[in-house]
């Protein structure tokens, strides 16, 4: 199978992620320079491979962007079975293998997240040689330690959330530090424990402000004037953790597609109602509590910039295995991240889950130790 190999695609989909050119690097070079085989890079991501927007990635195309962020390729968060079109959907499976077929391009590796692990596995079906290398922030990517993009994103977020704790000491203020994870609160927590917030809300720990107002109360009686608050972006109060859950209950459980339309529009509306309920918690605490609150959201500064020393090991590293699956023939499966080594899951494995903070996890288990509160 590896001798038919002559010609690879690659590409980066979702949200840009410390460590995607570094991935890109590690790939290229090793196919490239130990396996004579030609790259070729789709341009945005999905939208690359269904309009055959490409170009031809060298070994002087790949020097120097190890450092750089974002991705030279461009992204986007088009689905391959769910395209728009001028406002209609269109599964593009077969448009996208006879796309690849015309440009003689034998196998694809999709960087991404969960959705690209989706993309991946609709392209495998379709008899696509692919694979798939974990990338997100939010270390929410199943079956893997961990993803290139979170070493980066906790490092920023740990900086930002040690800043702000010269800021609340100063004015006697509780600040909360908004920081990116929608379902997963592996960010917040890392970030929250290396900064040394006083309190850390995730999105797996549905709390109450009684709670937490009750933690700030009891610093406050011990003779501390301020308190940090790392506040995943998905961490939800009992009620509306209750709300969004029974919603994307509704979503799972609907068949057809009317019924997944308005189960979906209904998700959103739920979703927007809680878009902001960092303010809200902020302005609850305010009242509860008499001190001062603020609001700081970390937003995309999180996701920007040069990639740490670590992130772009791991990439290089599991984009170099990457290219030696590639070389065998070994396709339909993520390269994870085990240990210092890596290990190919199959597709159907990983596509549509997620890796969420588990109950009891040693990080939940140490914050508690060291007195922080989670707000349960």
């Amino acid at each position: 199978m590896s001798s038919t190999i002559r010609r690879v695609g690659i590409l980066t989909a979702g949200g840009d992620a410390p460590g995607l050119n570094a991935v890109i690097r590690g790939f290229g070079k090793t196919v490239i320079n130990r396996y004579g085989m030609e790259v070729v890079g789709f341009r945005d991501g999905v939208k690359g491979l269904v309009e055959n927007r490409y170009v031809d990635l060298t070994s002087a195309t790949l020097a120097g962007i190890l450092t750089t962020g974002g991705t030279i390729l461009g992204t986007s968060r088009d689905k391959v079975n769910k395209y728009v079109v001028d406002g209609e959907t269109v599964n593009m499976t077969g448009v996208v293998r006879e796309n690849l077929e015309r440009l003689g391009v034998d196998a694809l590796v999709m960087l991404g997240g969960g959705g690209t692990a989706k993309n991946a596995k609709q392209l495998m079906d379709a008899g696509v040689n692919v694979i798939a290398l974990p990338k997100t922030i939010d270390n929410d990517i199943a079956l893997t330690d961990t993803s290139f993009g979170f070493a980066t994103a906790m490092e920023i977020a740990t900086e930002a959330v040690d800043r702000l704790h010269s800021t609340a000491h100063s004015h006697h203020r509780i600040i909360l530090a908004e920081i990116m994870g929608h379902r997963a609160g592996w960010l917040s927590l890392g970030a929250g424990i290396a900064g040394g917030a006083d309190i850390i809300l995730i999105p797996e720990i549905p709390y109450t402000v009684e709670s937490v107002a009750a933690t700030i109360k009891a610093r406050m009686a011990r003779g501390s004037t301020f308190s940090v608050v790392a506040v995943a972006e998905g961490a939800r109060d009992t009620k509306d953790a209750a709300d969004y859950q029974a919603a994307r209950l509704l979503v799972d459980a609907a068949k057809t597609p009317e019924a997944q339309r308005a189960a979906r529009a209904h998700l959103a509306n739920v979703e927007d109602s809680q878009r902001e309920h960092t303010f809200k918690l902020a302005r609850e605490l305010e009242a509860s509590t008499g001190l001062e609150t603020r609001v700081t959201i970390l937003g995309y500064v999180q996701r920007g910039g040069t990639p740490c020393a670590e992130d772009r090991l791991l990439a290089t590293r599991l984009g170099s295995a990457a290219a030696d699956l590639v070389h065998q023939g070994h396709f339909g499966v993520l390269v994870a991240a085990r240990g210092q080594s890596s290990e190919p899951v199959p597709l159907e494995e990983v596509a549509g889950k997620l890796k969420l903070v588990p109950e009891g996890h040693d990080w939940i288990e140490t914050a508690r130790k060291v007195g922080t509160g989670l707000g349960d």
